[in-house]
């Protein structure tokens, strides 16, 4: 696993750190995916949670949260597929509360599945969220049967958002859309100062990306970023 901070631009502090699967010696997610498929699915899910956790228990400082990407089609029943989590949160003293699961909207699955999984979470304690809002196929109509806590905006709306207009207006009605149902929004693969300061203008805290942080190896590393 490798960590990306998710920074709070207006206090500095870390919100959370993001775990993102990488080979034993660093490689990059690729050639780890591909290697995934419906045999080995759900223990690669299950796996993946477990040394996201561990790591974690050991290292993720303060009060940051742990942001961990799951794959619905895994889950064959969220109650039982849940356990290993639950077990490893506490062997290592890493709080329930302090887990985030993120889904993309871009994996096909069935609607009835996903919200019966992330009612599931939600009621144990998980935070839930959608990552790369904005890029797949169900978008607002997944948003409006189901509200996470978090909605994380695809990099695609954020790249160059300093220089085109039609991007900043776009990220600024959605966050109002955001904001009135009380849902929190991060705004991931920012790469630059200009998309940055674009972005805090328009009153996002939440931010990740290369401009703030890279991914670190089995590391939490902290920003150094001045509020």
């Amino acid at each position: 696993m490798a960590f990306q901070p998710i920074v709070n631009t207006v206090t500095g502090a870390v919100f959370a750190y993001e775990a993102l699967v990488r080979g034993p010696a660093g490689e990059g997610a690729a050639s780890v995916l591909g290697a995934v498929n419906e045999t080995n699915r759900y223990a690669f899910d299950q796996q993946c949670r477990v040394k996201a956790i561990e790591l974690a228990g050991r290292g993720a400082p303060g009060a940051a949260r742990l942001s961990i990407n799951f794959m619905p089609n895994a889950v064959y029943e969220p109650r039982a597929c849940i356990r290993l989590t639950l077990a490893t949160a506490e062997r290592v003293g890493f709080a329930p509360e302090r887990i985030i699961f993120e889904f993309t909207e871009n994996e096909r699955i069935e609607t009835a599945h996903l919200l019966n999984i992330v009612r599931t979470y939600k009621d144990i304690g998980f935070a839930t969220a959608i990552d790369d809002f904005g890029a797949g196929h169900s978008g607002l109509t997944l948003l409006a049967r189901f509200q996470p806590d978090i909605v994380k905006l695809d990099m695609d709306l954020i790249r160059d958002i300093d220089t085109d207009r039609a991007k900043r207006i776009m990220v600024r009605h959605m966050l109002a859309m955001l904001s009135d149902l009380g849902i929190v929004t991060i705004c991931e693969g920012v790469e630059t100062m200009g998309e940055l300061a674009v972005l805090r203008d328009l009153g996002v805290e939440l931010l990740q990306g290369y401009a703030l942080a890279r991914p670190a190896f089995e590391r939490f590393e902290t920003p150094q970023f001045v509020a």
